[in-house]
């Protein structure tokens, strides 16, 4: 029986070892250094101010309206519109624009603002006579939609949402895709004129809340697609933050002969996957409710859960792609929006990823038959409910500190300014990453006692009794295996016939 145990481990040890082999050249095939380096130069280009410019003129350098119609009218048209060659000749691209002379600018660049109406908030009544406006954080519900300045052209008047980009999660809110919205012209002396007059005619209120400038490259020597996107938001307490995306995506994923070589790789995944999912169905109508009562089982179906989601994204990016990309490429003179379908391929990527995590972890479910393997599972297994309870002993510790951090240090700290933050920054106090001076300065009191006392209970104490719980454990699971026989011998049997 045990013969036979181990044979029928070692075989399926064998089989999934194939099936990981492929999972990892199909994910590995996906992604390459280019991507990289093309996040790099883009970010470089449009994000970082160049050494002869005025230090405002940067896009992390926003920080007033101001700010940014500097920066639009300056940095941004000037990595847009490559009109000379280095050595000041006219470049002949057929009205075209190659940033670095290599990434084709697709279509033109989209500038869209998102607004809110005036007196949406609450102003207290002591106050009504020095303030006739107020315009509140951005909602939904409070988003103006009416026509305002000159109101003759698109980029005064509201446009609902044409493509199916996403709503756009920013650091102060969650933003529609709508908008008072208008795009660049070919020309790069135009797009100056449009930005001057625009900014002339104040197209910036005290209503704006975020302005996104979209556009995507191509570059044809890696096959990739560069979709950026630059976020300014304008808060309710005045000033600006700025945030950007960019994405570099392999679209058109069926070119070369190793990417139809990936392709059959994702046509076995497929079988694998199918197989799998036939002998996960035997097995629970075998065990019934036995089956629910092993870990190992578990992980099996959430990797296959995982495995038909990335199936699901990977066919509907592909057939997304064979649909739009003739339409977005349709007209020079507009928009195309790419960030819907570099959305769906990011998603898919990281579905993906997570797919061949747990994959890899599933390997320690066949090495069972190795006693120290066997020792280290035992172990955690053992103590899981000592495990459990420390856990819940040591989360109502930190989020207890998480809290007085937030409530202490959260309007001077930028690590504790949200209660997110807070929780980061004490993991890296616990690993000793920490700019103590800070706390210090904000509060000398409380200060000090916080960190001092978080260092000693949670450092000091609960991860030592951790550490404790795993130690008294493997000591008793160890003692257990000295008087069981080892299998090792026959295991080394079973490789030699």
């Amino acid at each position: 029986s045990r013969e036979l145990e181990l044979k029928t481990t070692l075989r399926e040890l064998v089989i999934y070892i194939v099936f990981l082999t492929d999972l990892s050249i199909l994910t590995f095939g996906m992604v390459s250094t280019d991507m990289y380096y093309l996040n790099k130069v883009m970010s470089h280009l449009f994000l970082e101010p160049s050494s002869s410019e005025d230090d405002r003129s940067g896009f992390r350098s926003i920080g007033s309206r101001a700010d940014f119609w500097r920066f639009a009218e300056g940095p941004l048209l000037d990595g847009l519109y490559w009109e000379k060659w280095y050595n000041n000749t006219t470049l002949t691209l057929q009205n075209n624009s190659h940033i670095y002379y290599e990434n084709l600018l697709l279509g033109v660049a989209q500038i869209r603002q998102l607004k809110v109406r005036n007196n949406t908030c609450s102003i207290y009544p002591y106050f009504h006579h020095f303030l006739e406006d107020c315009y509140s954080e951005y909602r939904y519900r409070a988003e103006d939609r009416s026509d305002f300045g000159l109101r003759n052209k698109s980029e005064w008047k509201y446009t609902s949402a044409s493509s199916l980009s996403p709503w756009y999660w920013g650091s102060m809110g969650l933003y529609s895709s709508g908008g008072y919205m208008f795009t660049l012209p070919k020309s790069k002396q135009e797009s100056v004129e449009k930005l001057v007059f625009l900014r002339q005619n104040s197209w910036l209120t005290r209503g704006t809340r975020v302005v996104f400038i979209d556009f995507s490259t191509y570059n044809a020597n890696i096959n990739l697609f560069c979709i950026i996107k630059l976020v300014v938001e304008f808060p309710a307490t005045g000033g600006a933050v700025t945030s950007s995306h960019i994405y570099s995506v392999k679209l058109l994923r069926y070119v070369t002969y190793y990417d139809y070589f990936l392709a059959s790789c994702e046509i076995t995944f497929c079988l694998f996957i199918v197989t799998f999912i036939i002998q996960e169905a035997i097995k629970i109508v075998k065990l019934k409710k036995e089956y629910f009562r092993s870990a190992w089982n578990w992980l099996d179906l959430l990797l296959l859960v995982v495995s038909i989601l990335a199936i699901a994204f990977n066919i509907y990016c592909t057939v997304e792609v064979s649909l739009l990309m003739e339409e977005l490429l349709s007209d020079a003179h507009v928009y195309p929006d790419f960030y819907f379908l570099a959305f769906w391929q990011v998603l898919y990527n990281n579905m993906i990823a997570v797919n061949i995590f747990f994959a890899w972890i599933k390997i320690l479910k066949y090495v069972s038959f190795n006693k120290t393997m066997t020792q280290l599972s035992s172990t955690l297994s053992r103590c899981a409910k000592d495990i459990i309870g420390f856990a819940i002993m040591f989360f109502i510790i930190f989020f207890a500190y998480a809290q007085l951090g937030y409530l202490v240090f959260g309007s001077q700290v930028e690590e504790f300014s949200t209660f997110q933050n807070c929780i980061f920054t004490q993991f890296r106090i616990v690993l000793g990453d920490f700019n103590f001076e800070t706390i210090e300065a904000t509060n000398r009191i409380l200060g000090p006692i916080y960190f001092i006392t978080f260092v000693f209970f949670v450092f000091f104490v609960l991860l030592n009794m951790f550490l404790a719980i795993i130690n008294d454990t493997y000591s008793e699971v160890k003692a257990d295996f000295e008087v069981i026989p080892s299998q090792e011998l026959q295991i080394r049997d079973l490789f030699r016939q």
